[in-house]
Order: structure tokens, then sequence, then C-alpha cells
């Protein structure tokens, strides 16, 4: 029980989320592979909609000062101008690809974020919550699964004589 509870903490924790509980619960604990995987991916899911749900409080509480609130308009207006096409065009397709892609500064947190300031429905959030972080924790799982080898095909490999 405590291995889960640590692999629920670690995907609680920002950029870190399934694409380190993952690789930690498959290598360092005893538990087989489709039980991290489980827990993960639920523990992440639930991430993103805790998220989503406390962005208006997060967002009234810290614009109350006035260089916080003044940041946040830019913040909003860029990233809207941003995203807004690719959004109007794929819906929340494009925000489950973005939560999908393991890569540093895209999952949940800022899934959520995105999806908070383009004004993403709740329903339509959940649907991407959903299907980006099953993409991801397939990406993750399988990636640790195969190994390090597999990393292969992207390493140049220097030439001998």
């Amino acid at each position: 029980m405590a291995e889960i509870l640590k692999i629920i903490a670690i995907t609680f924790i920002p950029t870190l989320e399934l694409r380190a509980s993952i690789p930690y619960g498959i290598f360092g604990t005893n538990l087989s592979w489709l039980v991290v995987f489980g827990v993960s991916l639920i523990a992440n899911i639930v991430v993103g909609i805790i998220v989503y749900l406390l962005m208006d409080f997060i967002i009234k509480v810290l614009t109350k000062v006035t260089l916080v609130r003044r940041w946040w308009e830019n913040y909003v207006q860029n990233t809207r101008r941003k995203i807004e096409k690719g959004v109007e065009k794929y819906g929340e397709w494009a925000v489950a690809i973005f939560i999908g892609i393991p890569l540093p500064g895209s999952g949940v947190y800022t899934g959520a974020l995105a999806s908070y300031l383009i004004g993403l429905k709740f329903k339509k959030f959940i649907i991407a919550n959903i299907v980006g972080v099953i993409i991801a924790g397939i990406i993750v799982t399988a990636v640790c699964l195969t190994g390090s080898s597999a990393l292969g095909i992207f390493i140049k490999k220097p030439m001998s004589f």
C-alpha cells in the first residue's frame, strides 16, 4: 500500500505526473506494470479534474494583487492568441494531444490551465484529460517496458573504423 501511495504522490507533483510515477513504479517497486499503469492513470486523471475545478478560485485569489492581475491579463491574451486557432479547429482533441505528449511543459496541469484560458467547457476538458492521460500513460509505459534500447533509434551511434 505504501508503494501505491508513493506512486500517487509522485503523480500529483506538477511537471512529474505519470511521466515520473510510471517509471518509478515499474523500476522502483515490486508492483506489476498493470497496477502501476492503472494507479498512475487514475491519479493523473484526478489531478487534471482537481486543477481545472480549482483554477477559477486560484486565479481570483492571485489576481487580487495588482501586479499579478496585470501580468495575468497579458498572459491570458498572449496564450489565447497562440492556441485559439488550434482549439477552434480541433476542439478538445488539441488539448488531449497536448496532455498526451510526454514532454516537459505538457501534461494535465498545463492542459487544465490552457483549457481554462480558452474557456473549454468542463465536459470537453474531461474528455481531453482522459484521452490525453491514456496516451501519455501508454507511451511512458511502452518506453519503460521496452527498455532504454528502444530509444536507440533516436541516438546516432558513432561509426567504428
